[in-house]
């Protein structure tokens, strides 16, 4: 008989606790809705940010929205729910988009680091060289990147045998924890996922240092002090987002499999599905004169229009 349902364990039995969860999740959530998609809304009524960083990063944006809706609309349903079943196909579903979504933030991020290198060791061949149809092609293949390699990694999972235990002791269904539960040989695919997600990793890394050794080396040979802060400030926050989705990312999928904990991985998988997408645009917005310049005009336009 086929499997049609995994049960998925979440974070705990305890009433009390999950009613907790459910509420501090809601709140990640909401203000990741808010924040992502107020920032895409932002970038595209405002002119001043119609620059080739702002498109990059108004799809930075969509892009966390729906990674984090990939997992947190079926986590908040079963903090409150006694039936926790989430179907084969839905499993594959969650597992294939979450994957996509992941994928194509970090090929965005090396996109990005390229942007920032030519907009600083090369300003005058900026506009040229990141004209809009070239932003339009990089975006468009760091999602076909990221949805190819998603592919990859459902097809070879879930065309897998699950015979024995439907029990996934996670919130969502990850590739790592869904694997454990096959009752087939599965080194191919642990092998597999080693090295596509190296390969991601090592390939996006290694554009975002090689971009950012030739800014640090146009920057230092800037004369003034405060030219070197402006040039800098623009790159402090891709370099935040860049440190927390690829060091978590690592973190839980490059450790050899001996090494992993259940209830550790779970922690890592909300950091990084959950609390880096909201913190995005809090780190973007905070750290960006530009966006915080251009949410203040158009907060003020809102409240006050009989002024403009």
């Amino acid at each position: 008989m086929a499997l049609t349902v995994f049960i998925l364990l979440g974070f705990t039995d305890d009433p009390q606790l999950r009613v907790i969860l459910f509420v501090v999740f809601l709140a990640i959530y909401a203000l990741t809705l808010v924040g992502n998609l107020g920032m895409v809304v932002l970038i595209r009524f405002e002119p001043r940010l119609h620059t080739p960083m702002y498109f990059f990063l108004s799809n930075l944006s969509f892009v966390d929205a729906c990674y984090s809706s990939a997992v947190a609309p079926k986590m908040l349903v079963n903090c409150l729910a006694e039936n926790r079943a989430i179907s084969f196909v839905g499993c594959a579903a969650q597992s294939y988009f979450f994957s996509a979504f992941g994928a194509t933030e970090a090929f965005l991020l090396a996109v990005m680091a390229y942007d920032r290198y030519v907009a600083i060791c090369s300003p005058l061949r900026y506009a040229s060289i990141m004209s809009q149809g070239i932003c339009v092609q990089l975006v468009t293949w760091t999602h076909v990147l990221g949805f190819v390699n998603s592919l990859i990694h459902s097809v070879f999972m879930f065309t897998l045998s699950f015979c024995g235990s439907t029990v996934i002791n996670h919130f969502f269904c990850e590739i790592p924890v869904v694997l454990q539960l096959s009752c087939s040989d599965t080194y191919v695919n642990k092998i597999l996922l080693f090295i596509l997600v190296g390969f991601m990793i090592m390939s996006t890394s290694g554009i975002i240092i090689i971009s950012y050794l030739y800014i640090f080396s146009t920057i230092l040979k800037i004369h003034s002090a405060e030219g070197r802060h402006k040039a800098f400030s623009t790159c402090t926050s891709h370099l935040a987002s860049v440190i927390l989705l690829f060091g978590s990312a690592a973190f839980m999928y490059l450790r050899p499999s001996s090494s992993h904990s259940q209830e550790q991985d779970k922690v890592v998988s909300v950091f990084y599905s959950m609390v880096i997408p909201m913190l995005n645009p809090l780190i973007y917005s905070f750290r960006n004169k530009e966006v915080k310049d251009a949410l203040r005009r158009t907060m003020w336009s809102k409240m006050f229009p009989q002024l403009l």
